[in-house]
């Protein structure tokens, strides 16, 4: 029996021994059946199918060096699938590649088995299956590696960016105690070293948000519980105005502002929202925070007075790595554009829509609404 044949004839027989040696190597002894067969079987029979298809000297000797032309897209597919399921589910990368090892083996042993009569065409059997399992492991890795890479970057992206706000805080503290204070000298030099000490994370901070300015995640994890979105606005904007002693923003809050969201993500995306209007607002205390219970949704919104948005930057303003409009007129920016990415993220998460308008004569408003529940 040709090989292609045997796969597809045994395959039941193969994924049951992939299933055994998963559940083996397994970082969670909890995973069901279905998750240790994962795409197994579709792996299998993609490579069968793989097999049977022509392929040249000229194709094959291209194959070999990673060049060839695509002609198993299912088989692409379905390893790319299984490097992003093992990555969430636990695997290390060794764990997932020696699973790729052990299938190889178990197939070849497993047909060489029943074979009775050698045929010269059963080597080249081989060399096509062989071929097709070094593709899926290929794509795997690829898939699994990218996988770890968002999650990685997204994580430093974030917590680069979030540490900036609390940071400008401690800093803006330090100045005002060394301005309106009279200290001994020990509170004196205290006050010094915890003023060159945020300077040193700052500079770090700065140095975290270049690694990751070209590599973000997709997604954010949340974990909604109860909470008051008014109680979570003015601990934000008594935030903001503690590093922004200059500002004064107003909030109005109108009918039921509770819900269930993840109080960290709503922090984070009350800070960006209300840090972005005291940044491109024309005056720090027209800063205007509304919040508004209407029905199973609570909406919020942002308004400053400035220069507009351009229409052609309300378009991509959400997305990451987009400089500032300060930039887009050709003025200096600091900011690596991740603040209304991760506004835009949270909103996400949560279910929820984000939508801005901006011009000269009404100002910029940025509109979120929440779903009361995820």
């Amino acid at each position: 029996m040709r090989l292609s044949e045997f796969i597809v004839v045994e395959v039941d027989r193969v994924v049951d021994e992939w299933e055994e040696f998963a559940r083996a190597i397994t970082p969670d002894d909890n995973l069901d059946r279905t998750t240790l067969r994962d795409h197994a079987r579709a792996i299998l029979l993609a490579a069968a199918r793989d097999m049977t298809t022509a392929q040249t000297a000229e194709e094959q000797a291209a194959k070999a060096k990673g060049d060839g032309p695509e002609k198993s897209p299912k088989l692409v597919e379905a390893a790319a699938s299984h490097g992003e399921l093992r990555h969430i589910v636990g695997f290390d990368l060794v764990q997932m590649t020696s699973e790729f090892r052990h299938l190889r083996a178990c197939v070849i042993r497993l047909w060489v088995a029943s074979l009775k009569t050698p045929n010269l065409a059963y080597f080249q059997d081989m060399i096509r299956f062989n071929e097709a399992i070094d593709e899926a492991l290929a794509e795997s890795t690829a898939a699994y590696a990218e996988r770890v890479n968002h999650s990685r970057d997204m994580f430093l992206a974030i917590l680069g960016h979030d540490l900036r706000a609390p940071l400008q805080a401690v800093s803006m503290s330090t100045e005002m105690l060394l301005r309106k204070t009279d200290l001994d000298s020990n509170a004196l030099t205290c006050v010094k070293h915890i003023k060159r000490g945020t300077l040193h994370m700052a500079a770090m901070v700065s140095d975290l948000l270049e690694l990751v300015r070209s590599r973000l995640g997709k997604s954010l994890p949340i974990a909604p519980a109860p909470m008051d979105l008014a109680d979570a606005a003015h601990e934000a904007i008594a935030q903001a105005c503690a590093g922004n002693p200059e500002c004064d923003p107003s909030i109005t809050v109108k009918g039921d502002t509770q819900g269930s969201w993840d109080g960290g993500r709503i922090n984070q995306l009350l800070q960006n929202l209300i840090g972005n209007a005291l940044q491109h607002g024309s005056n720090k205390r027209d800063v205007t925070v509304e919040l508004m219970g209407e029905g199973e949704d609570v909406r919020l919104t942002v308004h400053n007075f400035g220069v507009p948005i351009p229409p052609e930057a309300i378009a991509t303003i959400f997305d990451p790595l987009v400089r500032s409009v300060d930039e887009t007129l050709g003025q200096p920016s600091t900011s690596l554009g991740l603040g209304l990415f991760i506004v835009k993220e949270v909103v996400r998460a949560h279910g929820g829509t984000i939508e801005v308008s901006s011009n000269e004569v009404d100002g910029t408003l940025f509109t979120v609404v929440l779903p009361r529940g995820v």
